[in-house]
């Protein structure tokens, strides 16, 4: 008992006398992640959580950048915009140098703006509105993942050969992201008349299952050939139930056109399959495609997390191993210089390669096409997370919108055809 108290004491005396190491302000640079880690986005904000805490430990283990140590403060957007603007203004006054994070475009947007005031850059991981880095668009906003435009021509593709001369019907979010991919999905497979294929609107946020019941009635009355459910997160999940369970599925083909892993994986197995949407990225791209870097991180992440990272997760990851890349580019951490540093750079990390576009900054890339598997795939997975098969791709360059349609946009909303 003596020997134990003896050493403990030793111990204590080391605590208080072996000089501990502390960083300086000057020795540390702060990245600021604004995300969901609560609300109906929040399994895609876990996912971006996990894999950007990959990315900082990769960093770090690096020499950090500059020679300065990455430390990552983080606040919960819930998915409101109010609380998001709130959370940036924080974070930059805590000192964060960049911020990025989300998955509700209408949060994209409201931080887009703050960050533009507070003159830092801001990436988003999952904004899929066209608005993002359009009419909304600022010179500090930069888009990692694809917009509805993107994901739209990829599923014209395969819609229009499949499904010709169909009748639609459309359930969507009722906010930026919502209304602008149920726009580019109308326009690029012809189905704008709204009298020949109806849709109506949910609340977000906020939307009760029993507002998604009355919706998918609608849509069983009015017996589509396609129903496209223009909805995210938890909202996707709770209405490709319920429509599963109405029976729609059995005469009609169900779309989600913007789909991640994590979503699929909250609506379920059974629910989940033959339905149809696009995407950036997913954990079998690497694999199918041999992409070494994307291997290296989808294994790093599971043998961490022990499940497989989404398209949320490997958009935070990229972004934060890209502002690295282009402040040491620049050899500076100020903002200007940094967008200098991204505008027309390509890039490879996690698929063949990207580009970060000047005029608007969006990032332009491969976009997939995927039908859910059967169960009995997705079973058969060791995470049981085998959820795509892929029917069809499309270049960045084809899918992206022109500078043209860019301008015509800006112009339209009274905005210049230059970023400001």
């Amino acid at each position: 008992m003596f020997m134990r108290k003896f050493l403990l004491c030793i111990v204590c005396l080391l605590w208080l006398v072996v000089p501990r190491v502390v960083l300086s302000e000057e020795e540390v640079v702060k990245v600021g992640l604004n995300y969901p880690k609560t609300g109906p986005y929040s399994n895609e904000g876990a996912d971006q959580w996990n894999a950007a805490r990959l990315a900082v430990e990769e960093i770090n283990a690096g020499g950090g950048i500059l020679g300065k140590k990455v430390e990552m403060i983080w606040r919960d957007s819930q998915s409101k915009p109010d609380v998001a603007v709130q959370n940036a203004r924080e974070l930059v006054s805590e000192g964060a140098k960049m911020l990025f994070g989300g998955a509700s475009s209408a949060v994209a947007v409201a931080m887009g703006t703050a960050a533009h005031e507070m003159k830092v850059p801001f990436f988003g991981t999952m904004t899929y509105s066209t608005d993002t880095t359009g009419k909304d668009g600022w010179r500090t906003t930069f888009r990692e993942c694809n917009d509805s435009w993107m994901g739209a021509k990829v599923l014209a593709a395969y819609l229009t050969k499949n499904f010709p001369n169909k009748k639609y019907f459309y359930i969507s979010s009722d906010y930026t992201w919502g209304r602008t991919t149920e726009e580019s999905l109308r326009k690029a497979t012809g189905t704008e008349d709204v009298s020949l294929h109806p849709g109506v609107l949910t609340p977000f946020p906020g939307a009760t299952e029993r507002d998604f019941e009355e919706k998918i009635a609608l849509a069983k009355e009015a017996k589509p050939d396609v129903l496209v459910l223009v909805l995210f997160g938890k909202d996707m999940a709770t209405g490709v139930r319920l429509a599963t369970a109405a029976g729609i599925k059995k005469t009609t083909q169900i779309v989600v056109p913007n789909m991640v892993l994590t979503m699929a994986e909250a609506a379920g197995t059974k629910v989940m399959e033959g339905v149809i949407g696009a995407l950036p990225w997913d954990w079998k791209v690497p694999y199918q495609y041999n992409y070494p870097r994307g291997k290296a991180f989808v294994e790093k992440f599971t043998a961490r997390y022990n499940r497989y990272p989404g398209t949320s997760g490997a958009s935070a990851y990229t972004i934060l191993h890209e502002y690295k890349a282009a402040v040491e580019r620049a050899q500076s951490f100020e903002t200007k210089a940094v967008i200098q540093a991204l505008e027309n750079h390509e890039y490879t990390l996690l698929k063949d390669p990207q580009k970060w576009r000047d005029f608007d900054h969006q990032s332009v890339q491969t976009i997939y096409a995927v039908r859910g598997n059967p169960e009995s795939v997705i079973l058969k997975d060791k995470y049981r997370m085998d959820y795509f098969e892929y029917i069809g791709s499309i270049s960045g360059e084809q899918a992206a919108i022109t500078r043209a349609e860019w301008n015509a946009v800006r112009k339209k909303a009274g905005k210049p055809t230059e970023l400001e």
